[in-house]
């Protein structure tokens, strides 16, 4: 279960990461009274995605400690 869990917080780590940067640079920016408004215009589903592998990575690796350590 630990390999399980480094391999998941690995893959949540790249996949929110380049999932991130694309999510931020989809941005569409316009002009309205001379002030500049940003509009997202990224799909968020897949950063979320890659948070909640992060998440289950995590969570398997700590439980695998407090199991061995009983």
């Amino acid at each position: 279960m630990r390999i399980a869990g480094i391999v998941l917080v690995i893959l949540g780590i790249i996949g929110a990461l380049i999932f991130g940067i694309q999510a931020t640079q989809d941005t569409e920016t316009f002009s309205f009274l001379g002030v500049n408004i940003g509009v997202s215009s990224a799909n968020w589903t897949p950063v979320i995605i890659s948070a909640v592998v992060l998440f289950v990575g995590i969570v398997l690796m700590v439980s695998n400690k407090s199991i061995v350590s009983k």
